[in-house]
């Protein structure tokens, strides 16, 4: 199997992360407990635990233990699971414990496993006999247990524990979300036990999972993503980054493809300026780009023979439903048998599956078409390839989006989505990054302080309160995210924002909103702790004889000289736009910075109309448009309105074409 990596996919990496192969997160305890596990089981006595942990961590043998134990030693009577779809179910299925530990062993029985395949009057009446019943655990999807709420009523739920799976399901939006709607009914009317278990917290929507209120009744246990990976035995290192593509995606994907590598190639909705509105075509042309299809086996595989050495790869294909019984044998065969054997599949080609919940250890590459909007689907898809697998030695999820074109009308939106992508990818180099605690410098302090990683800033505001503890220990990434997903951050991603502005008053408006029961006080430490750990994780650190170095804009300090007013001086998400910026040329970075500065041009009506004779009188003179970078103030006014009537025209034949 070939390690290598690609030249032209890492050139565009934003996140390039290496791990120490240390072993600590798939190691057991004497209760055959991973490190994860462990973690949350010294919690096992809360009322109602949020899990937050990675992919592949083991979050539902987690959920197996602590529901064990209150079974048997905190007098709940059932457990219920509730996962978003049925192919995730098969996770909570039996499982031995005993012989690695534990005092008891995962069972449900099969006519309480209600993720097989069923009317939804059928399982709805399996899940009211279950409640009537002795029987202590049972296994449903979230539409189950939505549809069976309205036939019980939330006293019902009294000595139960409701396990939710994939909890970022669940919205604050009590109106349109009927999960979220049940949750807080049952614990409002009952004395139900909630483990909530996710690997990404935030929605990848502007709506918190739960409000401020009902999350401060959950015991958090945060498990991330360095930890995770850091332990592994395997996996050596991961990247993310970005291919840029003109025209149709279909003539660019054997680019960005690394045939020697598993992969798997998540196609975009047809709904998206992506597609080419017809996903068969699309697949066809896939296959097309890595060979010949030479047939398809019994299960739905297709064997194709490679176009430039003639192998043999085998090829799912998720995204054909034309015919329900073999996409069904596809399906099952990547669930049982593609799972163990890493000869079974080569690639996987999918829309809208592949993604949460879907256990394929082996797999190297993800190939995502098109922008997401959601962050939470990002880190779903990274998920797929951070498995820990023998001979995995690198991890790669690689973004293919449209290169925006002055030409078209689509450029405001091909930059925006550019952005976007780009700020998902500094999320991502956030959670994967090593964990730094820092601390107020004292005037007695000798060194830079990183002993146990530990960094030390002078001016530095130190949590004073157990919320911002909290804060600064378990809801950091989830914060980030929210910053990330602001609409103004895509600007700051690419310089167009001031660092004093990014620090000092958008992320603090950001904390105020989500975090609306904190002082003045304790939002300057909360945001001060957001800053510094951005640009800290985000920093080159180098290492001259004794002394530590670390790269902030254009120039090293040494750690030992960090203060907090440097490092609000400091855009933490510049690095980002450098290193996509060498993967475009000149003529692309020009019309993204055209488009970020149209979007910040405040012009009325009145003056443009009044500016067009002198726009038109300016091109006629000079040969060329105003530039709004230009340093005479009256050629930058008219280069503003210029970019200014530009967007309004895009505006308009937008609005006219719809």
């Amino acid at each position: 199997m070939s390690q290598r990596k690609r030249p032209d996919i890492n050139a565009m990496n934003i996140v390039d992360v290496t791990y120490d192969q240390s072993g600590k997160s798939v190691a057991t305890n004497e209760l055959g407990m991973r490190e994860m596990q462990a973690r949350v089981w010294e919690h096992r006595d809360a009322r109602n635990l949020l899990i937050k942990a990675p992919p592949a961590s083991g979050k539902s043998r987690a959920l197996m233990f602590i529901a064990l134990d209150k079974l048997f030693n905190q007098g709940r009577k059932k457990v219920i699971v509730a996962v978003p779809e049925r192919s995730i179910g098969g996770s909570f299925g039996y499982t031995d414990l005993k012989s690695h530990g534990f005092f008891a062993d995962w069972e449900v029985k099969p006519e309480n496993d209600l993720c097989k395949p069923g009317s939804t009057a059928s399982t709805v009446e399996a899940f009211r006999k279950f409640m009537a019943g002795p029987d202590a655990t049972l296994v449903c999807t979230h539409a189950t247990l939505r549809y069976a709420f309205d036939a019980l009523s939330p006293e019902d739920f009294n000595g139960c524990v409701l396990a939710i799976d994939e909890f970022h399901h669940v919205s604050a939006d009590l109106d349109n979300n009927r999960l979220g709607t049940v949750l807080r009914d049952v614990m409002a009317k009952s004395d139900v036990h909630v483990i909530a278990m996710t690997g990404s917290y935030f929605r990848g929507d502007s709506v918190p999972v739960l409000t401020a209120e009902d999350e401060a009744k959950f015991t958090p246990v945060t498990f991330n993503y360095y930890d995770q990976l850091n332990g592994y035995q395997h996996l050596k290192s991961l990247g993310i980054g970005h291919h840029f593509y003109q025209g149709s995606y279909t003539d660019s994907v054997g680019e960005a493809l690394d045939l020697d590598r598993k992969t798997i190639i998540h196609i975009p909705s047809v709904n998206s300026g992506d597609s080419t509105k017809d996903k068969y075509e699309e697949v066809g042309l896939i296959l097309d780009a890595i060979g010949e299809v030479v047939d398809t086996d019994e299960h739905g595989i297709h064997n194709v023979r490679r176009k430039d050495n003639g192998a043999i790869l085998r090829v799912a294909d998720l995204v054909d439903d034309q015919d329900p019984k073999q996409r069904a044998e596809v399906v099952h065969y990547l669930t049982t048998v593609a799972s163990k054997d890493r000869d079974a599949v080569d690639i996987i080609i999918a829309l809208g599956m592949a993604k949460e919940g879907f256990d394929w250890p082996f797999a190297e590459d993800a190939l995502t078409i098109g922008y997401r909007a959601s962050l939470t689907e990002i880190i779903q898809i990274i998920g797929r390839v951070t498995r820990d697998s023998a001979g995995k030695e690198h991890a790669q999820f690689t973004n293919l989006i449209a290169q925006p074109d002055a030409d078209t009308d689509e450029v405001t939106v091909a930059v925006n989505n550019m952005l976007k992508a780009i700020t998902a990818s500094l999320l991502m180099e956030q959670v994967l990054a090593p964990n730094f605690k820092f601390k107020a410098k004292k005037p007695d302090d000798a060194g830079d302080g990183d002993e146990d990683g530990i960094v030390k800033i002078d001016g530095f505001k130190e949590p004073s309160t157990a919320r911002v503890q909290q804060i600064v220990d378990t809801d950091l990434g989830d914060l980030k995210a929210t910053i990330l997903q602001d609409v103004t951050f895509a600007k700051a991603a690419a310089g167009g924002m001031e660092p004093e502005t990014t620090n000092k008053v958008l992320i603090p408006r950001i904390i105020r909103e989500r975090y609306p029961d904190l002082s003045e006080e304790e939002v300057e430490e909360v945001r001060q702790q957001v800053v510094v750990d951005s640009v800290i994780k985000n920093g080159e650190v180098r290492e001259v004889g004794d002394d530590r170095f670390i790269r902030m804009a254009d120039k090293f300090v040494k750690i030992e000289d960090i203060n907090i007013n440097l490092i609000d001086s400091i855009n933490p998400f510049q690095k980002a736009f450098e290193i996509m910026s060498k993967s475009v040329d000149t003529k692309v970075l020009k019309t993204i910075s055209d488009v970020i500065a149209a979007s910040k041009v405040e012009v009325t009506e009145e003056e443009a109309i009044q500016a067009v004779p002198k726009i038109k009188a300016f091109v006629q003179m000079n040969g060329r448009r105003p530039d709004h970078r230009s340093d005479e103030p009256t050629e930058r006014r008219l280069g503003e309105i210029t970019l200014w009537l530009q967007a309004k025209k895009r505006e308009r034949k937008a609005a006219t074409d719809e």
